[in-house]
């Protein structure tokens, strides 16, 4: 369908879709076989500017639209989850200094970032506090013109990869959610580990470690906002990146859908292909249109964010719960289409599935995205 994207947007999807079929697509089993991370094709990324776009023009950025982000994302996904969440993880960690960075931080850290010098992560969830953020136990001290953290984060995408982390701290742990910081850490501060790789069941290209404080110190300066700002933080951080989880889930459903409609096409029983039986037909047709919905809805949102609309938090997750229930759906029919063929890692689709599954799950849960709705509606 066409959703009247201009130049600049098509521009863009079309180097995410060259990039992704080109060089993403040959390596994507290798990837995932092996859990590799993807530096080469992050570099790859960064040489076509696609760093870019989340920045602003003030910090050698594109200054695009969340919308044009997601068509990136999309696009990516479409080939390799993986490999898309490592990309977008990036937007996740900058977008809290872009909103709450003061001006010498944002000429720190986003020259950088916008080049693919470097990468970046946020750290937000901890053994304890995954829903429930104000739980959080990792803690920032004050002393003089410098924090001393300590404490560990769990299942941080990028987690010793990036070289910048937006990490969320209590720096008041009397105070709950409202002691809660956003402080920037760099990679090789003394003290700053990284735990092991996790061994996960989608998304394996993509790199997620536990992060370690021990007796870390980092300058005043690191602080984003102000203290007790961090639950804001990442409260409003989310609201804007949960679109682009929505165009990853998307893009797996649309690869997904792609890959089964082909073979539909292709495989013949009892004479002829099997799409041409109503039980595959109708089937695919179901998921064709729900993949639309699923892309018109994130689409909308994500414009709706770029008119700088305040009340954005209950369609950002709906985006996110409607687009990833999507995916999941889609991947788990779609690999029925091939039947036996499909639950083998010859072919794609048993990728695709696992893939989506955690969709669902990271920033934020589907079941906490359905508190959020709930509540906005009781407003």
């Amino acid at each position: 369908m066409d959703y009247f994207l201009s130049e600049e947007e098509l521009m863009v999807r079309d180097t995410a879709r060259d990039i992704s079929q080109k060089i993403v697509l040959p390596v994507r089993a290798e990837l995932d076989e092996k859990g590799k991370f993807p530096h080469e094709i992050m570099k790859e990324l960064a040489r076509a500017d696609l760093f870019r776009i989340f920045v602003p023009p003030e910090y050698e950025g594109l200054g695009l639209t969340n919308l044009v982000l997601c068509i990136a994302i999309e696009e990516i996904a479409k080939v390799c989850a993986g490999v898309a969440t490592t990309y977008a993880a990036n937007a996740l960690a900058l977008t809290p200094i872009i909103l709450y960075g003061n001006d010498e931080q944002k000429k720190r850290y986003l020259p950088a970032i916008a080049s693919g010098e470097k990468l970046c992560a946020f750290a937000l969830t901890e053994a304890d506090a995954g829903s429930d953020v104000g739980n959080v136990k990792a803690k920032a001290i004050r002393d003089g013109d410098f924090y001393i953290i300590n404490g560990t984060k769990q299942w941080i995408t990028n987690g010793g990869e990036a070289d910048i982390y937006v990490v969320i701290l209590s720096t008041q742990p009397d105070k709950g959610a409202r002691g809660l910081s956003a402080i920037i850490v760099e990679k090789g501060t003394p003290g700053f580990s990284f735990g092991k790789e996790e061994n996960k069941l989608g998304i394996r290209a993509s790199v997620t470690r536990e992060l370690i404080f021990q007796d870390v110190k980092v300058p005043k300066e690191n602080l984003l906002a102000r203290e007790g700002a961090g639950f804001l933080i990442a409260m409003k951080t989310f609201d804007r990146t949960r679109p682009g989880v929505g165009a990853q889930s998307v893009g797996i459903a649309q690869g997904a859908l792609d890959e089964a409609v082909e073979y539909a096409k292709t495989r013949k029983q009892f004479g002829k292909p099997i799409i041409c039986f109503e039980g595959i037909g109708f089937s695919l047709a179901e998921l064709a249109t729900k993949v639309e919905a699923a892309r018109a809805l994130v689409y909308q949102v994500a414009r709706y964010i770029d008119t700088g609309a305040k009340n954005i938090s209950m369609y950002s997750s709906m985006a996110k719960l409607f687009a990833s229930d999507v995916a999941m759906e889609v991947t788990t029919r779609a690999l029925q289409v091939f039947g036996g063929y499909g639950y083998m890692k010859e072919y794609p689709m048993e990728k695709y599935m696992r893939d989506a599954k955690i969709t669902q799950i990271y920033e934020g849960t589907n079941e906490i995205q359905k508190l959020v709705i709930a509540n906005a509606l009781q407003r």
